[in-house]
């Protein structure tokens, strides 16, 4: 979820839905954004990434100019270069190639652009 500020999204995360703070926050100079997330620790229940601009020059702040909100799933994968190579062959846009993320303990990440406008993360899973 893009928000313009964790320190406000996540009371709000917390008094609504029941959310809990269970990892974070971060700051990742290298996408230039703080993320937190957060659970509720029921079965089956996702987790949710909170995405705010870590400074003016942050990619967050494009989405946050259109409203924010949710705007990307996250898929763990085992090989990130063979399911890079198999986006690119169903016609996706590769938009970052594999690089380190803070937030998942300096696991790679990438992500791409479905033909469908759909944006896609992939984080690398621990071997």
């Amino acid at each position: 979820m893009a928000v313009a500020s964790l320190e406000e999204a996540l009371p709000l995360y917390e008094s609504l839905f029941g959310y809990r703070l269970i990892s974070g926050p971060f700051d990742d100079p290298i996408q230039r954004v703080s993320v937190c997330f957060l659970g509720r620790e029921l079965p089956g229940d996702i987790t949710i990434e909170l995405v705010a601009p870590l400074d003016e020059q942050s990619p967050i702040r494009k989405t946050l100019a259109k409203g924010g909100g949710a705007y990307h799933v996250c898929y763990e994968v085992q090989d990130l270069e063979e399911t890079l190579r198999q986006a690119a062959n169903n016609r996706c846009i590769i938009v970052s190639r594999p690089a380190p993320a803070v937030a998942f303990g300096n696991r790679r990440i990438a992500w791409f652009y479905t033909p469908t406008r759909q944006l896609i993360e992939l984080l690398e899973r621990n071997s």
